[in-house]
């Protein structure tokens, strides 16, 4: 059996980026040869990944970039705050950037054995836990936000209009975390359940037949659709205005949007 070095670990380590004690087993498995080990060490990492691949990923980065004719954003969880920081884990996160910037969305595949990799070196799940592309055309803005210091909160958006009111409204949506645009977005069936909650309310219940619709329909507007529809939500910029009046006083038309947040 060929005598394991500590020189031999040292240069395993450098060409994976393993911790010293899964280096030494692989080196001791591959009786020495360094690229048996390597592929040893590649393969463990895989299997690490499978097992961790249920676990939450309420931390990590979420990363935007912005140019004359298109934005990107994408969001790259990882399990702890450490992890988050660490300098693999943030050249990983770049990496996907570059990827999504330059190909789309669905070019993030191509990363899975690069992320599984690292998972298998940092020892943590790590997902790409959101990735969109938003190409302008005439007249159009694209603006991003990402939410300080952490940077775990961040938004694109597409719109009609200036890039300095669309960079409100991307403010806007990470602040009040909007899931649609319009009411017309929201499912009926989601609908339909928050009325029935509505209809069992004691409040409710304890009014006129003739009288409950209209309270129903009230609180589903005030407590529903304000809460969760963009267009209906307080302007967080000025709450006594709704986002739809402040954005026709803008002359902004939202045609998409994205947001991520890492801890929800």
């Amino acid at each position: 059996m060929t005598e394991v070095t500590a020189d031999m670990v040292r240069e395993l380590r450098e060409m994976t980026g393993a911790p010293m004690m899964d280096t030494k087993r692989a080196l001791v498995d591959a009786d020495g040869d360094l690229e048996a080990a390597k592929q040893l060490l590649r393969e463990r990492g895989m299997a690490s990944a499978g097992k961790r691949a249920g676990n939450e990923t309420p931390e990590g980065v979420v990363l935007t970039r912005l140019d004359d004719s298109k934005g990107t954003i994408v969001a790259i969880g990882s399990e702890t705050e450490p992890v988050s920081k660490n300098d693999e884990f943030r050249a990983f996160a770049e990496k996907v950037l570059d990827l999504v910037d330059k190909d789309g969305p669905d070019a993030v595949e191509s990363l899975e054995d690069e992320r599984k990799e690292l998972i298998g070196k940092i020892g943590e799940n790590i997902l790409v836990r959101g990735a969109a592309r938003y190409e302008s055309g005439n007249g159009q803005a694209i603006a991003a936000y990402v939410h300080p210091p952490a940077n775990k909160i961040g938004v694109l958006v597409k719109a009609q209009g200036s890039p300095e009111a669309a960079r409100r409204l991307a403010m806007h949506i990470a602040f009040a975390a909007p899931r649609f645009a319009t009411r017309d977005e929201v499912p009926e069936d989601e609908v339909a359940k928050e009325r029935e909650i509505f209809e069992k309310l004691p409040e409710v219940e304890s009014k006129p037949e003739q009288a409950r619709e209209k309270i129903v329909e009230g609180m589903l507007g005030k407590r529903f659709f304000a809460e969760n529809v963009l267009a209906e939500q307080a302007w967080i910029h000025e709450p006594k205005k709704t986002v739809a009046q402040a954005l026709e006083e803008e002359g902004l038309k939202v045609l998409e949007f994205e947001r991520y947040a890492l801890a929800e």
